[in-house]
């Protein structure tokens, strides 16, 4: 249990989330090439990219788990939905995790997407590892970029390596702890992994390669740091209240190294979960587990549906008898799987921290607890607002079964839709069941969700901001009600 890290990477759509989980893979030595998400027509498609749609658009819309072997961890890496449509299945997946990675595009800092998963991350108090990419073209100037994620995000950020110039000029890093200056060389489109060269910061032939220019900006921003910068605090990571911040390019591999050190080093193992019967550590000898993305058609020849299931206790073992606490009911988990993207293999045992898939013919329930031994209910993964509004007519009225959803349901179903969109842009729960709630108009509504809570859509955040004003003494929920 204590080599498990179980983490999650976040990142506004582009930012390059997608081509640093193919470094990954690839440093790990769980692949050979890593595939560009977009560009030449030879190129692989991402590894965690497995429906038609993900690789025709270059664009993360599940949740994929990946797991493998790091410097002596195995990591279990929740590969999330960039895209803003896809928001609830990322919010789901950092239930499941101990930590996160959050990818800063270099150029644009932090973006809208960032914002509300680092929202998520500050409600669940996850450490968060920064990396900060694509510093291999034009990019803002570092130091505001830590100001930008400082304001932006209310969390310290204390850099751990600097970047050495900037697009044609970036040089590499320099790894601050360890008082390194890591340089690189651009080879293979980054294909394969970087060459490093470890110089000392004064070294002159280093000097000469960086560049009298690019070298006297990088001292003078370096000197500004150390002095007035935060320095790294790792109980404060630990706790979510500072973020230590790397600078690199997932593409051409500069930076990846200090940065893939420091995920293996700092990230913590599973942590302990609270339940209805108090606190379950992970060292716990009964087996406890919830379910957190249930997924269907990863094969379409046998149209499955998969339970993700995130361990939490305890030991898991093939075929072992386990209870669903919703229910009552046991079942025994005959076909249990890990998964890497689409591929799996049968799981003989898996682990606190661990990811498992149950091949799911109805009897599971995203939120489900799963446990052997004294009965025992973690919270329920909560619901998060829809974003995103339209009502979906279909238009092949020989079937009874939003881009996304239609083209699911033509690729897996064979059935064509049309999708109109609503008016609505925020959606709150109402925390009270029984408050009443008074006669509005404008472009808010009252809507149920599917447990029949009641749920306030609202056409902007202006018109939402005016009903808290008008009734300060109905809460509303960003997140579902949960146990």
């Amino acid at each position: 249990m204590a080599r498990r890290r179980t983490f999650a990477i976040i990142s506004h759509p582009d930012a390059g989330k997608t081509t640093l989980t193919e470094k990954l893979l690839l440093y790990a030595g769980a692949i050979e090439l890593a595939g560009a998400v977009r560009g030449r027509k030879a190129r692989r498609h991402a590894t965690s990219d497995w429906m038609a749609l993900e690789q025709e658009r270059g664009i993360s819309i599940t949740a994929a788990a990946l797991e493998f072997e790091l410097e002596g961890r195995r990591m279990s890496l929740l590969d999330t939905p960039g895209h803003k449509d896809f928001s609830e299945d990322t919010y789901r997946a950092l239930i499941a995790a101990d930590s996160v990675v959050m990818v800063i595009d270099a150029a644009n800092g932090v973006e809208e997407q960032t914002r509300k998963l680092f929202e998520v991350c500050r409600r669940h108090r996850l450490p968060i590892l920064t990396f900060v990419n694509k510093f291999d073209r034009p990019a803002r100037d570092p130091l505001e970029l830590l100001d930008d994620v400082e304001r932006t995000l209310g969390i310290a950020a204390a850099p751990v390596n600097w970047p050495i110039g900037s697009a044609e000029d970036f040089r590499g890093v320099y790894d601050i702890p360890r008082s390194h200056l890591l340089l690189y060389e651009r080879e293979a489109q980054g294909q394969f992994r970087a060459p490093v060269d470890i110089a000392s910061l004064d070294d002159p032939a280093a000097r000469a390669l960086i560049g009298d220019s690019v070298y006297a900006h990088f001292r003078d921003t370096l000197d500004v740091i150390g002095g007035a910068g935060a320095s790294f605090d790792a109980a404060e990571y630990l706790a979510g209240r500072q973020t230590p911040v790397f600078f690199g390019s997932a593409l051409t591999n500069f930076g990846l190294e200090p940065f893939l050190r420091a995920l293996v080093e700092l990230a913590p193992p599973p942590q302990p979960r609270q339940s209805d019967s108090g606190t379950v550590m992970p060292t716990d000898h009964r087996f406890t587990g919830f379910v957190f993305k249930i997924q269907a058609n990863m094969d379409p020849r046998h149209r499955d549906r998969v339970a993700f299931v995130r361990v939490c206790s305890g030991r898991f073992t093939k075929d072992m008898v386990v209870t669903n606490s919703r229910v009552g009911r046991t079942i025994r988990a005959t076909r249990a799987y890990r998964f890497f993207g689409r591929d799996r293999e049968t799981v003989a045992e898996a682990y606190a921290g661990d990811i498992i898939g149950l091949v799911n013919p109805g009897q599971f329930a995203i939120g489900d607890t799963l446990h052997t031994g004294a009965p025992l209910r973690y919270s329920d993964v909560p619901r998060f607002p829809a974003e995103h509004f339209g009502r979906m007519r279909l238009q092949d009225t020989r079937y009874k079964q939003f881009d996304v959803i239609a083209s699911r349901l033509r690729t897996e179903y064979g059935a064509e839709v049309l999708i109109e969109p609503a008016a609505y842009a925020i959606a709150r729960w109402v925390a009270d069941p029984a408050q009443r709630i008074p006669s509005i108009g404008g472009g808010t509504a009252v809507a149920i969700d599917r447990r029949e809570r009641r749920v306030l859509l609202f056409a902007s955040e202006w018109e939402l901001q005016y009903f808290q004003r008008q009734h300060p003494g109905i809460e509303l929920l960003a997140e579902s009600p949960t146990m």
